[in-house]
């Protein structure tokens, strides 16, 4: 988040995510120490509005940041290390940070998209990478329901190319039986000159 940023909006979407089991990790990055000490007051303030006060508490406490950072870029780039299932970008440009952006499950642009939006209605679904798989990882999509077949084919010519490379793989991890499946073929082949 960065000055542009409304201290209680950023509270109330730091509590969105803190209330679940009370062992979420929650962080606010910002170059703006006046907006991290605005929204550590709202947090308080808050807090005792809510009816899930003491698991919202309980993450904070145990997982919760506020972290000041050098600028925005910094701020983004601490946000690729924690990859995070969701990320806000409240700032006054979310589009100028988004192609820093590498690694999140969801990213949520300016002020008036909490992640909340989309948990129950934006249309992409709620099924994200946790717990910084993100690096790795890419949210549910139609994608994981196609069933898709990998199909190989290889030629005598490129068997040849390739075969001895293949062969020294398969013994690398032990496996002679893989190997000899490629060398029963390469020897029943006319020799290279």
């Amino acid at each position: 988040a960065d000055d542009s940023a409304t201290p209680a909006f950023v509270a109330a979407d730091l509590l969105s995510q803190a209330e679940h089991t009370g062992n979420e990790f929650v962080a606010l990055l910002t170059p703006s120490r006046a907006l991290g000490e605005a929204v550590q007051a709202e947090l308080e303030r808050q807090l005792s509005t809510l009816q899930r006060q003491a698991m919202a508490r309980q993450s904070l406490e145990r997982f919760g940041a506020i972290i000041i950072t050098r600028d925005l870029n910094e701020a983004v780039a601490l946000a690729n290390a924690i990859a995070p299932e969701h990320l806000e970008l409240a700032v006054a440009n979310p589009e100028a940070l988004l192609e820093q952006v590498h690694h999140a499950g969801a990213v949520f642009l300016g002020h008036y998209s909490p992640e909340t939006v989309g948990d129950y209605f934006a249309g992409p679904n709620h099924v994200l990478p946790t717990n910084g798989t993100a690096r790795f990882a890419s949210p549910l999509s139609v994608d994981d329901f196609v069933k898709k077949t990998s199909l190989i084919e290889y030629t005598p010519a490129h068997l040849q190319q390739v075969g001895e490379q293949i062969c020294r793989f398969a013994r690398m991890e032990g496996y002679d039986a893989h190997a000899r499946a490629v060398e029963i073929r390469l020897d029943a082949l006319p020799r290279k000159e």
